[in-house]
């Protein structure tokens, strides 16, 4: 099995938990025992370098600089707890203060447990350079706006020639990428079909397309189970910007699957329900109006009441 994970699906262990990581391993066995033929270029390999500390700053910031202050009034001073309040904080800033300060000391060192992950894929991995014909198609495909790729950026282009240099011919290959240059135009489901024919035509084999990593180990290596969390996160971000009522709908239908949410979760769908048009447009399908419906009505608790009053005039209950 050919396998290429994208850059941005490789940042994205960092915000994976423990769990998660820890099940990581069993694709790096399946690596090491050559079931899966792992492919990454040298643009893969710096991309990700060039974005690590961005990525993991992105992740720590708003931990490194939490900060817990709470104000006592003045008669609090006259009952003995006061003090024990006031010690539990002291030892709260200094444990947090020391934990910043390991962690800022792993991330120097690339010693997180999502660094080992990475390494351990790169290390068994097929590491594939571009010759001067590959980066010369790389600038030819760019020039004449050929997916994939953003204007003026030579990478996606670079890794898709290289793929279509080294890849043996007859092999199918799995491409996981949350990337949207990949996409089709009509559903971010759907790889670009344009790049597909060019693939069918040189290589006479099926590319299997995948947005999530969980996603391609549940039907490949369901022995290897990834959160189902992180599939509901993605879920709901993509209710969140979705630009279509085909992507709301789409979007809803694989998060009826879930019952559950969190109090956070029910407050991001609710209100991407009453801010994004897509959605409002959207609330007379029978599927979307009964799921928002459902959500509701089982999570009232979590909302406050201006958002309950206005998804609920959205929904026609009140």
């Amino acid at each position: 099995m050919q396998l290429f994970i994208d850059t941005n699906i490789l940042l994205s262990f960092y915000a994976l938990n423990q769990e998660d990581l820890n099940e990581l391993n069993k694709l790096i066995d399946a690596i090491d025992k050559k079931q899966i033929t792992l492919l990454f270029t040298d643009q893969i390999f710096d991309e990700f370098n060039r974005n690590r500390e961005q990525r993991i700053d992105g992740a720590i910031k708003s931990f490194r600089n939490q900060t817990f202050n709470p104000q006592f009034p003045q008669l609090c001073e006259d009952y003995a707890e006061i003090e024990i309040l006031r010690e539990s904080l002291k030892q709260y800033e200094q444990a947090h203060a020391t934990l910043v300060a390991r962690i800022a000391i792993d991330i120097k060192a690339k010693a997180l447990k999502a660094d080992g992950i990475i390494q351990s894929l790169f290390r068994l991995g097929k590491q594939l350079t571009p010759n001067s014909t590959v980066l010369d198609r790389a600038r030819f495909r760019m020039g004449i706006g050929n997916p994939p790729g953003k204007n003026n950026s030579l990478g996606d282009a670079i890794n898709w020639e290289c793929l279509l240099d080294e890849m043996p011919v007859g092999e199918d290959l799995y491409f996981v990428t949350g990337d949207k240059d990949y996409c089709s135009a009509l559903s971010d489901d759907e790889f670009n079909d344009f790049l597909l024919t060019e693939w069918d035509r040189k290589k006479q084999t099926k590319i299997h397309f995948y947005k999530r990593l969980s996603s391609f180990c549940k039907e490949q290596f369901p022995e290897i189970a990834l959160a189902s969390a992180r599939d509901k996160e993605f879920l709901i971000r993509d209710l969140v910007n979705s630009h279509s009522i085909a992507g709301t709908q789409a979007a809803i239908a694989k998060l009826s699957y879930y019952t559950e949410f969190t109090a956070a979760q029910v407050n991001t769908i609710v209100t991407a329900a009453i801010s994004n048009r897509q959605v409002i447009w959207s609330i007379e399908d029978d599927l979307v109006k009964n799921f928002i419906s459902s959500v509701v009505s089982n999570n009232k608790q979590y909302l406050d009441p201006a958002s309950l009053t206005a998804i609920e005039g959205l929904l026609g209950e009140n």
